[in-house]
């Protein structure tokens, strides 16, 4: 009879003991940055998610011109980005992570920015005011706080390997773009010979990095940020996208009134096609004339922007 309770009482302590070692593995698992920030970033992800913008884009729904504006907005962000990086590769807080060789984009958006304006396009192209929030949001990060500059670069990074392929894809095919890879650029990570081990690295460092509970809870707010900057890009040229509505010629097609530095025009898109809608003075005109939605086609070109990296998330 002994023996028999002495026994029970082992197996009750040695469920007790493997219980606790479980909720203990939990607990660690939870306080992990990757998984703090999966956790913590879900709502952003919904809203995302639910928008048009998404299912247009993975239909194949964008014309070239807004894709234009799309790599304009990424080649800031980027540039941006890899400015901080550069600055903080040292920096304990983010060393682990500086892969410039594996990751870095600007060079790549560079020859995409070529590819689609010809070789005086920084004459062409201006950054977009909702991104140029965003850039100014990067370099203070960079300059000030390092410690949360892991939440923008594991945002973009990681949603460029995820989903890249697939958007590289789809904008190939929609825009009937070169296979060859001439205007995506961006989406191609030639010295990442595996993504999804990649990722797999990129979280192990991450999580390794000697941070305590309240930075990785900055990191997060700073992760949903990141993601505001983004919808406030939807936002911007949504409302770009119904001023242009209602500026219509007779033909249904809308412009701008050619008044004042035409730089200025919130639908810049790069040189002037002499031979689009004459009479008009508006740089986009030529964008216009391959619109027959206007609204809906900003939309997409707000997704398309800077999100990238949004719509990748869902291949996590």
């Amino acid at each position: 009879m002994s023996a028999e309770v002495e026994t029970s009482e082992g197996v009750d302590e040695s469920e007790k003991k493997n219980s606790g070692a479980l909720e203990k593995e939990n607990q660690m698992r939870m306080a992990d940055l990757s998984e703090l920030l999966k956790e913590g970033t879900k709502e952003a992800h919904d809203r995302a998610e639910n928008t048009q913008f998404v299912k247009d884009f993975l239909k194949g729904n964008i014309k070239k011109e807004l894709f234009k504006l799309a790599t304009t907005a990424l080649y800031f962000t980027y540039s941006a980005l890899e400015e901080e990086m550069e600055r903080n590769k040292d920096h304990p807080a983010f060393a682990p992570l500086y892969f410039p060789m594996e990751l870095h984009r600007k060079e790549a958006l560079t020859k995409d920015m070529e590819y689609f304006f010809g070789e005086n396009w920084e004459e062409q192209v201006q950054c977009p005011k909702a991104a140029r929030k965003y850039v100014e949001r990067i370099h203070y990060i960079g300059q000030n706080e390092p410690e949360l500059l892991v939440a923008h670069a594991y945002t973009r990074y990681m949603g460029d390997l995820s989903g890249g392929q697939v958007l590289k894809k789809v904008a190939q095919r929609a825009l009937k773009l070169p296979s060859t890879g001439e205007g995506t650029q961006f989406y191609l990570f030639e010295n990442v010979d595996n993504a999804q081990q990649f990722k797999q690295l990129y979280r192990a460092r991450m999580n390794a990095l000697d941070l305590n509970m309240k930075t990785k809870e900055r990191i997060v707010e700073e992760a949903n940020k990141a993601f505001e900057y983004n919808m406030q890009i939807f936002n911007e040229l949504d409302q770009a996208g119904s001023t242009l509505a209602r500026e219509t010629l007779e033909d249904g097609f809308p412009v701008h009134d050619g008044k004042g530095d035409m730089r200025k025009c919130p639908f810049y898109a790069g040189e002037q096609d002499k031979g689009a809608l004459e009479g008009s003075s508006c740089p986009f005109r030529t964008a216009m004339a391959v619109l027959r939605k206007p609204s809906l086609q900003f939309i997409l070109a707000a997704g398309m922007a800077l999100a990238a990296g949004l719509l990748a998330w869902y291949y996590m």
